[in-house]
């Protein structure tokens, strides 16, 4: 039996429900067996471990605990206050809260479902109070909780430089306009609902002082990805390193500067960041020994044989690529994705004169925008939780916004400057 029916074994085992982190070990292993390739067996299930002994991957536990540190800590009300101190004297002001609070708590956590989560619950009560419907509060909580992971620090990305061998800090860098994009571009779509469905003003227009007293009790929050990224961009600190600086600054700051952190609440933060740490990297260290098998059936050196057999204008497959991953996005989880295909979609454009680091933002941004889309986007599951709302009534109402971050990834796609300037400013590429 040949060894690439591993992909269609893996596939079907997915659509009958099998968690994905069995699916990854399983369809490999199954066919690894009929074939009376016992060593590599034994390779598969031994790099399930050393897919996950890296330095690097330190990293994921680092960030996510200090998200759980910075929203038991209030910290996420303090950006809420500082938002809407800014914005909402707009007309839907409560739902451009929700956008501008999406941006800056990624600078916090880089995570979709903990930004849904932690914003979802303060927001989606408020605005349906102001007169919001809440499946609308839900789709916009859902569909800008997916700039968590664009904007860095950023889970996802770690995972892709740690698979492809790619710079954190480039990736970091190149996320940041895309992220920022994605969040006017729903803006705007608010902006433009607002005066059809005739919006509320959340709140009189602050005054400058008002504005300023926001601005010093969010400070320490806000300084968080500016540490982060002015460290590793300084040579200070790695990206893990950063990552512990970053849980450090958060303990310091909840539990001596604002005091809003106590010390019993820590067990319980520990705790769930333990559980999610251990999720992620279950699945990273089962991807990479999938990795493996992937490598062994040289299907990489047979898709881009199948690819370049269709055409040869890259950004042709660009667009096919965009249309393949939106759909991969809507039935699988990024990190996942990301382990999976990049190791065989990466080398295929790279080869084609694509830049490394424009790719990885193009499968990123596709791939988390993937979590806001039905039927299976991960947020809105989340969200439906969070707002008591079905999936399917949420799934209508975030339609918008998924044409506007649509539209966003394809500008990135084709326009490469928008995600390469910054690194390439910074040094990091040629």
């Amino acid at each position: 039996m040949t060894l690439i029916w591993f992909l269609p074994l893996f596939l079907l085992l997915l659509l009958a429900g099998l968690p994905v982190f069995f699916g990854l070990l399983a369809a490999p292993g199954a066919i690894l067996w009929l074939n009376g390739q016992d060593r590599d067996i034994t390779l598969l299930y031994r790099n399930l471990y050393n897919g996950m002994d890296s330095f690097p991957l330190m990293a994921i536990p680092f960030f996510m605990l200090a998200g759980e540190l910075m929203n038991r800590g209030g910290i996420t009300l303090r950006l809420v206050e500082f938002s809407q101190a800014l914005m909402g004297h707009l007309r839907g002001g409560l739902a451009h809260v929700n956008i501008l609070s999406s941006i800056l708590f990624a600078g916090l956590s880089g995570s979709a479902v903990a930004d849904t989560s932690a914003l979802g619950s303060m927001l989606i009560p408020a605005m349906e109070k102001q007169g919001y419907s809440r499946r609308f509060a839900a789709a916009v909580t859902a569909a800008s909780s997916v700039i968590g992971p664009i904007i860095p620090p950023s889970g996802i990305m770690i995972i892709y430089a740690y698979v492809m061998g790619e710079s954190v800090a480039a990736l970091f860098l190149a996320g940041i306009v895309p992220g920022v994009l994605v969040g006017l571009g729903l803006m705007a779509v608010v902006r433009l609902m607002a005066g059809r469905h005739d919006f509320p003003v959340a709140s009189r227009k602050a005054s400058w002082g008002e504005r300023g007293e926001a601005s010093l009790k969010a400070f320490f929050p806000l300084m968080t990805p500016v540490i982060i990224l002015g460290g590793i961009l300084g040579g200070v600190f790695t990206p893990t390193e950063a990552a512990a600086v970053a849980v450090a600054y958060a303990l310091v700051i909840g539990l001596f500067v604002l005091r809003s952190l106590r010390l019993r609440d820590l067990p319980d933060v520990f705790a769930r960041a333990g559980l999610s740490s251990a999720v992620v990297l279950l699945l990273v260290g089962a991807a990479m020994s999938f990795k493996t098998v992937v490598s062994l059936s040289h299907a990489p050196e047979a898709l881009a044989a199948l690819v370049l057999g269709l055409t040869e204008n890259p950004y042709l497959l660009l667009l096919l690529i965009n249309l393949l991953l939106f759909v991969v996005g809507m039935f699988l989880d990024a990190g996942p994705a990301i382990i999976i295909l990049g190791p065989i979609l990466g080398p295929v454009f790279a080869g084609m004169g694509i830049d490394p680091v424009h790719f990885a933002i193009i499968m990123c941004v596709n791939l988390t925008v993937g979590l806001a889309t039905p039927p299976m986007g991960l947020v809105l599951f989340v969200a439906a939780s969070v707002s008591r709302e079905r999936v399917a009534a949420i799934s209508r109402a975030i339609l918008p916004f998924l044409a506007v971050e649509i539209a966003v990834i394809f500008l990135i796609t084709f326009v490469p400057a928008i995600c390469l300037t910054i690194p390439r400013l910074a040094g990091f590429l040629d």
